[in-house]
């Protein structure tokens, strides 16, 4: 398996620190997570309905005419690929490390490319695939980009597919309300922005027909009854969306500062992670964990993600450690 953040037993058998000690910044998850509603015992006692109104939630939440909720958005990264003959596929990179993986695994030939090389490989290509905003880099493409991209691909039956993991504070820039067009495919993640990663829900927005090839690759009852529940009830709850945008950004924006005052100023992020490019990647890494602050290192290109603290003490802390932090 390809390594992920938020891996922090590990991390805490490695500096010998007990979890209930750490700081994890490692996973751009909103440090505020939503209160869980109670579940009703129906849920825990029958199969899962599909017409409880989880669907209708999200696609007020999303602005999307169709969706599919899915067992986390992993699961349609991983099923999409099944869904077209082998063929030449674009990665804009680097990305979540998944999406490209989960092409080559399915016989594709997978290109890697950086966004300034899409106009000159994109007439080769079956199928294009971003993340917006990125991860962990934080770049935004504008919709109208990515919609002349989609154009051409669908000229030849070719794929646009838009990760919008990281999208919720920004739904401005969202291409959900193009989800219709055919060889569109929008993911979108819930754990993030809601704070609730484990309870493993996602949403694909895109035309019928594709959903329903998406639908029998995943099968049926993938969403457990309790997980529509806790979905429905906080993609229905507006005024604490409201409140975790305004965390997100405002924590986003003092962290920005924080590195910046250390002479750390980030090259990129977005309201629930900055990303720093950096010869010191390591050693910063290294140092930050003996103190037990875990972040997510990018051995590749040297690179850190940085994950929001949640409160005033969890900025202290951290700023202390960088204070201390050798140059």
């Amino acid at each position: 398996m390809l390594e992920h953040g938020g891996r922090l037993r590990a991390a805490a058998v490695r500096f010998d620190i007990p979890v209930g000690q750490w700081l994890d910044l490692s996973t751009g998850l909103a440090p505020w997570p939503f209160p869980v509603p109670a579940i009703s015992p129906q849920a825990w006692a029958r199969l899962p309905e599909t017409d409880d109104g989880l669907d209708d939630a999200a696609r007020q939440y999303y602005q999307a005419a169709q969706v599919l909720p899915v067992p986390g958005s992993q699961a349609a990264i991983q099923a999409l690929p099944r869904l077209r003959r082998p063929g030449r596929v674009g990665v804009l990179a680097p990305c979540y490390a998944e999406h490209a993986e989960a092409w080559r695994r399915a016989g594709h030939v997978v290109r890697e490319i950086a966004d300034a090389e899409v106009d000159y490989f994109l007439d080769t290509l079956d199928v294009l695939v971003l993340v917006n905003p990125n991860n962990p880099t934080g770049r935004l493409l504008p919709a109208e980009q990515l919609l002349q991209w989609h154009a051409r691909l669908a000229q030849r039956g070719g794929w646009l597919v838009v990760d919008e993991a990281f999208m919720d504070t920004t739904p401005e820039h969202t291409l959900a309300g193009h989800s219709l067009r055919p060889g569109l495919i929008v993911l979108r993640s819930f754990g993030k922005f809601f704070g609730l990663a484990g309870v493993r829900l996602g949403f694909v927005l895109a035309e019928a027909r594709l959903l329903r090839l998406l639908a029998d690759q995943v099968g049926p009852w993938a969403v457990p009854g309790p997980t529509r529940e806790v979905g429905r009830a906080c993609l229905l709850d507006t005024q604490r969306q409201q409140r975790q945008t305004a965390l997100s950004q405002a924590a986003s924006a003092r962290l920005v500062a924080l590195l910046s005052e250390h002479g750390l100023a980030p090259q990129g992020g977005c309201a629930l992670f900055q990303w720093l490019a950096t010869a010191h990647a390591q050693g910063l890494y290294e140092h930050l964990g003996s103190q037990g602050i875990l972040l997510r290192l990018f051995h590749h290109d040297s690179s850190l993600r940085f994950g929001l603290p949640p409160d005033d003490e969890a900025f202290a802390r951290l700023a202390q450690a960088l204070e201390s932090f050798p140059r």
